[in-house]
């Protein structure tokens, strides 16, 4: 990995001294509240640093509710099958923080080794001073410092939170936008309707930047389309001037001049379609004529995102259920993704028939009631658990009463593993698992599972 240069004073007595779980506790304590949407903050940091935000590598600037991750998990893989060098971006992480900046190596992206990131939050830190920031901002402002100081062909920059106000949206010139599916999250922050929400991740535009735009409900649209207008930004839209779809176990994706006919994604669920699809209509105006068929199939068939509907592989809760146990895991968290999630969990009782439970742990920002309503008619019974380590997060019991009330069979559990030792007592046969209901949760489950 390539090192990055080290700064003089404190920041170097830091890195002696310090790891990075205690730098980020230290820097949880520079702002009173874990989400205060501004960008003046982020700004002054980042003009103390030199402005690292101007000496990025090619943006493709990522915003929306649903679909971030795993559309830019297929465009990541296109562009390091064309030999292309890629950061990346992302939050939450799942079990390191390290997870977040991914740095572009000889051998493919990796996260960010120890001592870089010790390295980049001290000398954000001390540039910093002890003034009001949020953990998010000089958190960013540290990934930007990498970001710069690392040669990349592209780096892939995923919102936070909204898009208007996020700390990311500081790039002044990204070579792309994209806003995938928008849908309701976050309304304390970003707005009750559908439409106030879409004009905050509709922030994210840029005068003359081309912005392609994942499948919409109209009310989000109308809202996209007008700022677009605005700021005369090209866009390209799914339904209108691409579309995806499965034909006979094949992908198929569309425009006017081109008809692509693919591999289904690796990764489970029909939504996938939409967000390969998404991906390719980034990768045709990031490299035009040169993207290949065959960076594409691979993308397809290689790229991965976890926790988004993934089985796990053998590991330590396997102990806790019938042999032969299906193990799934997914982070949604909020109506449409509980939508996406059951629409998935349907198609696969299709194809192979089991007995279905549940494991659903929450935060309490989230619409709990609007999450689980989907699942009605799938599921034999639900077993709610807390999140380890997070106190805004349900109570098994308060969320057990949430499912009582959507009018399921539901056991309050102690935790992840009790939950499923319960479900072994109910099952005579192998069943078909899904934890699912937060990222939080999903990543404490990966801890356990090793």
């Amino acid at each position: 990995m390539t090192q990055l240069p080290h700064s003089a004073g404190h920041a170097r007595v830091r890195l002696r001294n310090a790891s990075s779980d205690t730098l980020l506790e230290s820097l949880k304590r520079l702002h009173p509240q874990s989400i205060d949407l501004s960008l003046g903050r982020i700004e002054r940091l980042l003009a103390a640093l030199g402005n690292p935000q101007d000496r990025l590598p090619p943006v493709v600037h990522v915003a929306g509710t649903n679909g971030k991750g795993s559309s830019q998990a297929f465009l990541r893989a296109i562009a390091e099958a064309m030999g292309k060098g890629v950061h990346v971006y992302t939050s939450p992480h799942l079990v390191n923080f390290h997870e977040r900046i991914v740095l572009a190596g000889p051998h493919g992206g990796r996260p960010i080794a120890e001592e870089a990131l010790v390295d980049c939050l001290a000398r954000a830190e001390a540039t910093n001073d002890g003034e009001l920031i949020t953990l998010f901002e000089i958190t960013t402002a540290a990934a930007f410092l990498a970001f710069s100081e690392v040669p990349a062909d592209l780096l892939l920059l995923e919102t936070g939170l909204g898009g208007r106000l996020d700390a990311t949206n500081v790039v002044k010139k990204p070579l792309l936008t994209v806003i995938t599916p928008v849908s309701i999250d976050h309304v304390s922050f970003l707005g009750e309707t559908l439409a106030e929400i879409a004009g905050e991740k509709a922030g994210i535009l840029k005068p003359g930047v081309p912005c392609v735009v994942g499948r919409q409900e109209l009310a989000a649209f109308d809202v996209i389309e007008r700022r677009a207008e605005e700021l005369e930004v090209p866009l390209h839209v799914a339904g209108r001037d691409f579309d995806m779809f499965e034909q006979h176990g094949r992908l198929i994706f569309q425009t006017p001049e081109r008809l692509l006919d693919l591999p289904l994604p690796r990764l489970a669920g029909r939504h996938q379609i939409d967000n390969a699809g998404t991906a390719i209509a980034e990768a045709s105006i990031v490299f035009g004529d040169a993207l290949t068929d065959r960076a594409l199939e691979y993308s397809l068939t290689h790229a991965e995102w976890p926790a988004r509907l993934e089985r796990l592989a053998i590991g330590g809760l396997h102990a806790y259920v019938v042999e032969g146990t299906e193990i799934w895991l997914d982070g949604g968290h909020n109506a449409a993704g509980g939508q996406v999630i059951a629409h998935a969990l349907a198609e696969l009782d299709e194809r192979v028939p089991r007995s279905v439970h549940l494991i659903w742990g929450m935060m309490e920002t989230k619409d709990a009631h609007a999450f689980i309503a989907p699942f009605k008619g799938l599921v034999e019974r639900v077993y709610t658990v807390p999140i380890t380590e997070e106190p805004n997060a349900f109570t098994a019991q308060a969320l057990a009463e949430i499912a009582k009330a959507e009018d399921f069979d539901v056991v309050a559990a102690e935790s992840v593993p009790a939950a499923l030792l319960q479900s072994r007592m109910a099952a005579s046969e192998p069943s078909r698992v899904l934890i699912c209901g937060s990222l939080y949760l999903a990543g404490h489950v990966l801890k356990l599972h090793g």
